[in-house]
């Protein structure tokens, strides 16, 4: 593969030559150059966040509209301003850098599975474990058909399986106001596990705030109820063998001990929890609320049943107490637990246990962080014995005294 990897600072730029090489394998032979046709490279090939497909304003414009959703005034501001530049044309001439790549792809590919001609755009995000292609697929003239989701190792090819499985399990039952995509294509391509999904309607105008929070606790409570709810002790539950199995398989590592010993002290509690599904990574960039209280959610990669109730609720709100709030992760930590009781009202967590099921979340977040090697993949939150761990065991000896 022909492709010259300029110097960058948090490994964007190489992992741009990765995906390069997973999109168009051999022989098209990516490569990266200055000017002309090709897909733009926003702001550039140095520190690349978006690549946008040239040949089509409506479409470039529409790449740079759905590749991510924008939180913040300022953020939907400049995505904005991007889009307008592409669909005037002005895009390519203040991004020079463009990656080439002749022959089939898998755009090609995409093409043939759609019966109809399929631009790709994609999104670079940060380092993380579970990081993995994921393609706009885009109309010449602008209208989303669908994104294309590539599980390229073990892990990745087993969220895209898991997501497709989701998705169809869902689709058979009521889910209230949520809306997911449908499958449109599901199977294997050039030994990865491929997805392609429609397009959700995400540019409808949106929800006031209030009237979002209140769709958006509604449809986690329709998820968390979508194959039925029941009570029980949480000790002698299938998911806290499961829970604990799975911080067991972490081996010998010091994390593992101290997760051990914090389930130790719920069991010993022994909460009587109300038991539901989650769809597994709630939070601002995978759900929108939609002005006729449809509530779009997207990402079912991590869908899983039998777990407490409100786990999404948990997640939502300590995810945007770090992301959107700016709180540091360990205060965040501490908050939620701290306000578990109200957070999960909404969720029958009665009898004084809410602060439990906050302690189970995060000790299974913990758990998915150290399976998944996201420390050593490069995410910033991968490190749970610097946020999670304290606020867990705060928390349970301050219970015990």
């Amino acid at each position: 593969m022909v492709f010259r990897v300029p110097p960058d600072g948090d490994g964007r730029a190489a992992y741009l030559g990765e995906l390069a090489g997973l999109i168009w394998p051999a022989p098209a032979e990516p490569s990266l150059r200055r000017g002309g046709a090709g897909w733009v490279v926003v702001p550039s090939a140095a520190r690349p966040r978006l690549l946008v497909p040239t040949g089509s304003g409506r479409a470039a414009a529409s790449a740079v509209r759905h590749s991510t959703e924008a939180v913040g005034r300022k953020a939907k501001l400049v995505r904005q301003g991007l889009s307008t530049a592409f669909r005037l044309g002005l895009g390519p001439l203040v991004f020079r850098d463009r990656l080439v790549a002749y022959g089939g792809g898998l755009d090609a590919y995409l093409t043939e599975v759609l019966g109809e001609p399929a631009l790709v755009s994609l999104h670079i995000g940060p380092a993380r474990a579970n990081r993995k292609p994921v393609l706009q697929l885009l109309a010449p003239d602008g209208r989303a058909l669908g994104y294309a989701k590539l599980g390229v190792d073990p892990l990745t090819r087993a969220l895209v399986h898991a997501e497709a499985d989701a998705l169809r399990r869902l689709a058979e039952v009521p889910l209230g106001p949520v809306v997911l995509a449908g499958v449109r294509h599901h199977g294997d391509w050039h030994g990865h596990a491929l997805l392609v999904q429609e397009a959700l309607p995400v540019r409808l105008p949106r929800a006031a705030p209030a009237a979002a929070e209140a769709a958006e606790r509604a449809a986690m409570v329709a998820v968390a109820g979508c194959l039925g709810v029941r009570r029980q002790s949480w000790a002698g539950s299938g998911h806290a063998a499961r829970l604990t199995a799975a911080v067991d398989a972490l081996g010998p590592r010091p994390e593992a001990g101290r997760l051990r010993a914090a389930l130790k002290s719920v069991a010993d509690a022994d909460p009587v929890v109300a038991l539901g599904a989650w769809h597994g990574d709630w939070n601002g960039g995978n759900s929108a609320v939609l002005a006729d209280g449809r509530v779009l959610v997207w990402d079912w990669e991590r869908f899983e049943a039998d777990v407490p109730a409100g786990y999404d609720a948990l997640h939502l709100a300590v995810q945007s107490a770090m992301s959107h709030d700016g709180v540091e992760p360990v205060e965040a930590a501490r908050a939620l637990i701290a306000g578990a009781g109200r957070t999960l009202a909404p969720f029958d967590q009665t009898g004084g246990g809410a602060d439990l099921v906050a302690v189970l979340y995060l000790v299974e977040l913990a758990a998915r962080y150290l399976r998944d090697r996201q420390a050593e993949a490069g995410a910033r939150l991968g490190h749970v014995d610097t946020w999670l761990l304290p606020a867990v065991e705060e928390h349970l000896a301050r219970r015990a005294g």
